[in-house]
């Protein structure tokens, strides 16, 4: 038997150059057969074809044209964050520049859990971590779009700055977050949130022991301050939320800051969608408050066009970040650590992990701020156009103008189980991605728009192809 050849070596990149072209070929033939957004005829007929081109999953004798036909079959039948028309979730059509640095991490595959896995990628991390974090939490001026970074509290050292973590998404940081404020302020401290909060916060509550958690109503979407006066006395944490998933609405961050300075209470913010603003001179005041939280979830695989995945927990001081300090011999050994090799368990609560830091940093490097914010400033206004052209159909209703960049509309006096079955046509028949959503009691028809190549042409179309799958 030959030896398959390896990615990495003397020999990868000429082992790697005819897959990659078959990979490139194949995503060009998948999508072309898909021909639109979605693939149609619902799970059946995808399923079906998976079947078909996998076959044997384990047969006794290899199939050298197996990634082929695999790729191929991925491709056709996938849901392409890069068509204008798939527009229903917080799903991103990654960069070129992010992908490629993805495939060196393949290639290279180091190991987060020890410095001798991963030398440069780990002091990469640590550079781009803190970076991030420090974007995060400078401060901006109410009512301004020029904001400066957060020095340490009054009589703090260096050892207070903020740092960061890369997680997986905004449910392990958001779990993350918890845990550091468990840590904090002992086994009894109490979540509180609204009933807009992501679902990981109440999930990680129970998943980390603590009491159940006090939803908070948010009948206008967002958090009202006033409705924590009621909440219980002792520890607290208090969530509040920059972007929600259903309406991209942000929590009024100032005051919740400020109720959480009176009462002393532990502030996270949940700013997976949001967290993206910061980069935007545009947009970034909309994020005023988000300096003083004590942890802050960001996910760059949302407004920051990464390959999933690519999450943060930003910390305010990051001594926080010791309780998650872990011991194993075979990894961080107290003599190495003392002879200053760096210890990296205490980076995550995940032991193997990839490099995800890579794709962020070639990212940041290559566009920049105003490269980034650019795309945000861009998604943003196509959100905008988008609800003006709602706003003025006639046969349709809308819910809000948009905070981030999610509209939510409706076919004008159509019930709800119409709506849904406008929806579920367009996701069979392959040519349209929607999401929904619940607000004011109604079903709502949903576009989250996070592809920066989308014309007004085809918000025009999206709203012109949901009109003729509308009953009339």
């Amino acid at each position: 038997m030959n030896m398959p050849p390896l990615a990495s070596g003397p020999e990868g990149p000429s082992s790697l150059r005819p897959l990659l072209d078959t990979v490139l070929e194949e995503l060009g033939e998948g999508a072309r057969a898909r021909g639109g957004p979605l693939p149609a005829g619902g799970p059946g007929a995808v399923a079906s074809r998976v079947r078909d081109a996998v076959g044997d999953v384990l047969p006794d004798e290899g199939d050298p044209d197996a990634l082929r036909r695999l790729v191929r079959a991925l491709a056709e039948g996938a849901a392409d964050p890069a068509d204008p028309l798939c527009a229903a979730h917080l799903h991103c059509p990654p960069l070129a520049v992010a992908a490629a640095a993805d495939l060196a991490v393949s290639v290279l595959n180091p190991s987060m859990d020890s410095w001798d896995q991963a030398p440069a990628a780990s002091e990469l991390e640590a550079q781009v971590t803190r970076a991030l974090a420090n974007e995060v939490y400078a401060e901006t001026p109410r009512g301004a779009g020029a904001y400066r970074h957060a020095a340490p509290p009054r009589g703090a050292t260096s050892s207070h700055r903020p740092d960061a973590l890369i997680t997986t998404g905004g449910t392990e940081s958001n779990q993350l977050a918890l845990l550091l404020a468990r840590e904090a302020l002992g086994p009894g401290v109490r979540l509180v949130c609204g009933e807009n909060a992501h679902h990981s916060l109440p999930s990680a509550a129970w998943l980390l022991g603590m009491p159940a958690p006090v939803i908070v109503p948010t009948p206008d979407g967002t958090l009202d301050p006033a409705a924590l006066d009621t909440t219980l006395h002792g520890p607290l944490v208090i969530a509040a939320t920059a972007g929600t998933t259903d309406a991209g609405l942000i929590d009024p961050l100032p005051e919740i800051a400020d109720w959480c300075a009176q009462r002393g209470a532990r502030l996270h913010i949940d700013a997976a969608y949001g967290g993206g603003l910061v980069f935007s001179s545009r947009h970034r005041d909309r994020l005023t408050g988000i300096d003083t939280a004590d942890t802050v979830t960001l996910d760059l695989h949302k407004l920051g066009w990464q390959p999933v995945a690519a999450g943060l927990l930003a910390v305010r001081d990051k001594n926080d970040l010791t309780a998650l300090h872990q011991h194993a011999d075979y990894l961080n050994a107290d003599d190495d650590t003392e002879a200053g090799l760096p210890d990296l368990l205490g980076r995550s609560l995940r032991t193997t992990r990839r490099p995800d830091i890579l794709k962020i940093a070639a990212t940041l490097k290559t566009l920049g701020r105003t490269g980034l914010g650019a795309l945000v400033d861009q998604v943003c206004e196509r959100a905008r156009e988008f609800a003006q052209l709602v706003h003025d159909h006639p046969g349709f209703e809308l819910h809000a103008p948009p905070t981030i960049s999610t509209v939510l509309f409706r076919p004008a006096s159509a019930t709800d189980d119409a709506v849904a079955a406008v929806r579920r046509k367009l996701l069979t028949d392959g040519r349209a991605v929607l999401g929904r959503a619940r607000a004011a009691n109604r079903l709502w028809l949903k576009v989250t728009l996070l592809n920066p190549t989308t014309q007004p042409a085809d918000l025009a179309g999206l709203l012109q192809l949901v009109e003729g799958t509308t009953p009339r």
